[in-house]
Formats: C-alpha cells, sequence, structure tokens
C-alpha cells in the first residue's frame, strides 16, 4: 500500500505542469514532480523514484514515446499513464503508446487547460492511483501469439449483409484492457460469434484503438454506430462517452448508443451492456469480465448468469489490476475463473452449448 503517492509530471507545456501541480498538490498523500521533457525527468528520476508517470507525447529533445520504451525496459517499470490531444495523430498516438505499456489515457484539450484540469480532477487521481497499483510488467506488449483455436467452422468472413449468430459474446475491460483485448481478439477465427466491447477509455481514443485492432485481428473491429448490427467475425467498441446497449430485432442483434450519466462510475459501463445482453441474449450470451481496476461489470455479469449465459473473469495472475474480476467472482457471478491466453478457446467453445436459464 503507498502511503505517499509520488507522481512525476513530463510535459513540455508550463500551463499544463503548473495546472496539474496545483491541482494535484491539495489531493492528499500525494506529491507531485515536473519536468519539461524526458532528460530531466531522467536527472529527477536519479534523486527520488516516482510511483507514476503522467507523460505528454509530443516533446522535444526526446519525444514521449521513445521514453516510455526506454521504461518499459527495466525489470520493474515505473507505471504509466499518458496524456494526450484528443483528435488526429494524438489520439493514434496515444493507443500505440498503450500498446508499448502505458496504462491509462487522460485526454488533454487544445484549449482552456485550467478549467479542464478542475472539472476532470476525480478522473485524473482516479487514473494515477490506479495505475500506480497496476502490475506493469504484464501490460507490456509481446509478440503476437497464435492461439490457434478450434473454429466454429471454416468458411470466409461474411459480408456486412449476412445473418448473424444468435450467440452473443460481450467483454468488459479497464485498466490494462487494452493489450488484453488485443490478446483475446487477434487469435478469433474468421466466423467466431459476434462480439461487443466495453474498454474504458476517453472519447475519440475509441475510434484509434478500434482501427488498429482491426490491423491486427482476423476479424473486423469498429468503433460501435447507431445501429450496427452484430455479426459474425465483427467486434463491435463502445465509443468513449457513449453507453452501449444490445437489443434483439427480429432475427438479429443490433446495437443502440445512449447518452445519460455515469453507470457504476463509467461511461461507456459495463454494468449496461451486460445487462443488456442478459436481457436481449440470456442463454445465446457469453459474457468475459477481464482486467480493470473496480467493480464495473460485476453486477451485469451477475445478470448475464442468471439468465443462463456463461460467465467468465479473467484470473488474478493475468490481471494488471484484479479489481473488476475479483468483485464479479465474490458476486457469484462467474462460471469459469481463466488465464486471459485461455480465454478466447473458452468463448469460442461455450458459444456452441446451449444452457438452462437460472
Amino acid at each position: 500500500m503507498i502511503s505517499m503517492l509520488r507522481v512525476l509530471v513530463v510535459d513540455d507545456s508550463a500551463v499544463v505542469r503548473q495546472g496539474v501541480l496545483m491541482l494535484l498538490e491539495r489531493v492528499p498523500g500525494m506529491a507531485v514532480e515536473v519536468a519539461s521533457d524526458p532528460l530531466i525527468a531522467r536527472e529527477k528520476m536519479k534523486r527520488q523514484r516516482p510511483d507514476v508517470i503522467l507523460l505528454d507525447l509530443e516533446m522535444p529533445r526526446m519525444d514521449g514515446l521513445t521514453f516510455l520504451r526506454e521504461l518499459m525496459r527495466e525489470d520493474e517499470p515505473i507505471p504509466v499513464v499518458v496524456c494526450s490531444g484528443l483528435a488526429g495523430p494524438g489520439s493514434e498516438l496515444a493507443v500505440r503508446a498503450l500498446e508499448e505499456g502505458a496504462l491509462e489515457i487522460i485526454a488533454k484539450p487544445s484549449l482552456g487547460v485550467g478549467e479542464f484540469l478542475r472539472e476532470s480532477r476525480t478522473r485524473l487521481v482516479e487514473a494515477l492511483r490506479n495505475a500506480a497499483r497496476a502490475r506493469t510488467r504484464l501490460a507490456r506488449r509481446g509478440p503476437p501469439v497464435r492461439l490457434e483455436p478450434e473454429p466454429l467452422e471454416q468458411r470466409p468472413a461474411p459480408s456486412l449483409l449476412a445473418v448473424t449468430t444468435d450467440k452473443v459474446v460481450a467483454v468488459g475491460a479497464s485498466t490494462g484492457g487494452t493489450e488484453a483485448l488485443r490478446q483475446l481478439l487477434e487469435p478469433m477465427p474468421p466466423d467466431c460469434p459476434g462480439i461487443v466491447i466495453v474498454q474504458h477509455m476517453p472519447e475519440l481514443f475509441t475510434s484509434a484503438f478500434a482501427r488498429r485492432l482491426n490491423e491486427l485481428c482476423r476479424i473486423e473491429v469498429k468503433e460501435a454506430a447507431q445501429g450496427d448490427r452484430v455479426l459474425q467475425g465483427r467486434a463491435l467498441i463502445a465509443p468513449g462517452n457513449r453507453h452501449l446497449r444490445v437489443r434483439r430485432t427480429g432475427g438479429h442483434y443490433q446495437v443502440e448508443l445512449l447518452d445519460g450519466g455515469r453507470v457504476s462510475g463509467h461511461k461507456p459501463s459495463v454494468d449496461v451492456l451486460f445487462q443488456s445482453v442478459a436481457r436481449a441474449a440470456g442463454e445465446n450470451a457469453v459474457g468475459a469480465l477481464l482486467t480493470g481496476m473496480g467493480d464495473d461489470g460485476a453486477d451485469g455479469l451477475l445478470a448475464m448468469r442468471q439468465a443462463g449465459a456463461t460467465t467468465i473473469a479473467q484470473d488474478e495472475a493475468s490481471c494488471v489490476v484484479f479489481g473488476m474480476p475479483r468483485a464479479a467472482i465474490e458476486r457469484g457471478a462467474v462460471d469459469e475463473i481463466l488465464p486471459l491466453g485461455a480465454i478466447c478457446a473458452a468463448v469460442l467453445r461455450r458459444a456452441r452449448q446451449t444452457r438452462a436459464p437460472r
């Protein structure tokens, strides 16, 4: 347990450094140092090792991504939260940083930094504390692993007009979830059941994340849009700042995007997704709750299990943060507790089975 959380802010913007410093210094149990670039940060780290780093990516002398790679080569890497621009190259770069081992993204606006920091104080403090508790070595990207699970059938990926399978796979994740989702989705065969995903991530970053997964996977991965159908060989990721719900329309499933407040502390919320899948698909669903802080998804996974769905939680040893899976296990919401590398095959196996509602 960290008694005093030591935070190092590395950002070339004096406005951002001063704003974050003023905000975090008011938080009990938090000590803050600032550096205008990674070279200065290195010198400060020699004097005192921080518990977590808040890192800008676009800086002079050494860019943040290069510095992050340097940090992740250590035997015990310092946890990193990325502070990145919202759109265009900024969001793409932030997704690459997550692949390299960063644990969270905080969106940096181009204007109104002071107002943004005041409004986002809770989110920023939560992200830094979560990252400091995380198991950073597990978050680092390794080489792609082809599990080659037994496919449902060997046939080409369906077109967008194809009829959906009656199976739905619902997945929730938070801290460390970007790498966990890559390991879950990369081995999926082109005819896998339709997948719907909530990953806690700021608005606009989810589209870059979906595009990156789409490049890496054999299935189609996209940010969900209103009315998208849940199809074989397709994974839909909830957009940041929108809840995603699944509903059945005639012989197929489709998604709807919702505004509204946070649920279980998040928007999008895993609980919203899981509860909708419990209602729409019942025993024809498989739910998987992956690494993440807090308890979002625990109640929804219980609702899925009570509706007859198969439910899976990632085990503690392979989680970056075991909070969300642990909460689901404690509620009695979980059928199987599995290491991350076994979840893809288990999802495919369970998708072939039919269960009676509890």
